[in-house]
């Protein structure tokens, strides 16, 4: 089983941006679809973006299209999601997860999962 650690997160003002990774170790993930999920206090743990094994597809939620871009360096097991224009809703503990090796995005698909990283915005 991977280990999956999340970064770089913190408190921002709104329109602020921030970048975090996830670095994996105990496993090479390069064929494995990532995703990155948020949870937001009180409320249900949500889907964010989600990347294929080669960075060729990617997929996000609307809340976010145009504002967040994944990726991800297979030669360095670590995965990023760039947040910019960030709104006080975007507030939430964002998990980096691990997937399957097809190309699914379903919440059901992505079995290992960090431990979080909190990202409050301001307004």
């Amino acid at each position: 089983q991977e280990l999956l650690v999340e970064s770089g997160g913190g408190l921002v003002q709104t329109g602020g941006s921030l970048r975090l990774s996830c670095a994996a170790s105990g496993r090479a993930l390069s064929r494995y679809t990532m995703g990155w999920f948020r949870q937001a206090p009180g409320k249900e743990r949500e889907f964010v973006a989600a990347i294929n094994w080669s960075g060729s597809a990617t997929y996000y939620a609307d809340s976010v299209k145009g504002r967040f871009t994944i990726s991800r360096d297979n030669a360095k097991n670590t995965k990023f999601l760039q947040m910019n224009s960030l709104r006080p809703e975007d507030t939430a503990v964002y998990y980096c997860a691990r997937g399957s090796m097809a190309w699914r995005t379903d919440l059901t698909d992505f079995t290992s999962w960090g431990q979080g990283t909190q990202v409050t915005v301001s307004s």
